[in-house]
């Protein structure tokens, strides 16, 4: 965190311009001002170590385009926004691609295997900038059954939850495809067949703990693209996460609120993988020390 954080600080007061210089230009005085509230007046090394020290307090600072609200509070509102759609995309890529990889999987080189990774890999193809618009076009415009924008009814996930959901769904349905059948090719597999087990009985009881380790390894970077892959999709669909605000600090160098939505999201992610190794040592006991 530490890394990150120092990395971040350098890199934003390396790029050209600062919070002040992209509006109405100020007069002299005022803008000395308006920087000395903020630090920005200081030496480079002394805004790092009080940015710093700030941090390790855990506050996030004010924010230079929302003077009347910190960074605190901002990700307080906006991250639940995030974290709903993210959650709402990655039910629909667990959804869509255990049930396209468990299809492949079972009816290996056959119609029901050739069509669901088709589709996959054509996911994999559209990114999501494009996929957004073509679904808002058919299912918004066209058919009026989803809302192009917005985020207040129950219709208004739909169209946001399958933009970000598709990409990872493809990656998931492959994964699962792969792992499934290198499991279903094990001897243990045979001698529950000889046994005379069902196939549902076989797929589900035997196959499924070790088939989905690959899913589960990719499940800790695809939390964090789905987060970070929000961005787009926030605005695109116009939803008050906390992507928006991200993007818009950029655009507007808002330092302490960049600095804040970055260290927030590499928390996250922190957290979030540590959570997928705790489950890979729950489901292959190879992996327990002694």
């Amino acid at each position: 965190m530490l890394v990150i954080a120092t990395v971040t600080f350098f890199m934003m007061h390396l790029a050209p311009g600062g919070p002040f210089d992209l509006e109405k230009q100020p007069s002299k005085e005022i803008k000395a001002r308006m920087e000395a509230h903020y630090g920005l007046d200081k030496p480079l090394w002394q805004q790092y170590l009080l940015q710093m020290k700030h941090l390790m307090m855990g506050d996030l600072g004010p924010s230079s385009k929302y003077p009347s609200r910190s960074v605190n509070e901002i990700i307080g509102d906006a991250f639940p926004v995030s974290m709903e759609l993210g959650c709402e995309a990655m039910a629909v890529a667990l959804f869509l691609g255990l049930l396209a990889g468990m299809l492949a999987a079972l009816r290996q080189n056959t119609f029901l295997d050739h069509l669901p990774m088709s589709l996959a890999m054509l996911g994999l193809c559209v990114p999501t900038f494009v996929m957004g618009p073509l679904l808002i076009s058919a299912f918004a415009l066209h058919l009026d059954w989803c809302n192009a924008a917005g985020w207040y009814f129950a219709r208004d996930r739909v169209l946001p939850a399958l933009t970000l959901g598709a990409y990872y769904a493809a990656y998931i349905a492959r994964l699962a495809r792969g792992g499934l059948l290198e499991v279903l090719r094990q001897d243990f597999i045979r001698t529950a067949r000889a046994k005379g087990a069902g196939e549902t009985r076989i797929l589900f009881r035997h196959t499924l703990r070790g088939g989905m380790l690959p899913v589960v390894s990719f499940l800790g970077p695809a939390i964090a693209g789905l987060l970070t892959g929000s961005f787009v999709v926030e605005t695109i669909f116009g939803i008050p996460g906390l992507g928006r605000f991200f993007v818009t600090a950029a655009f507007n160098r808002d330092y302490c609120m960049i600095m804040g939505s970055v260290l927030f999201y590499a928390a996250f992610v922190i957290v979030m993988n540590l959570v997928v190794d705790i489950v890979l040592v729950w489901l292959n006991p190879k992996l327990r020390f002694d």
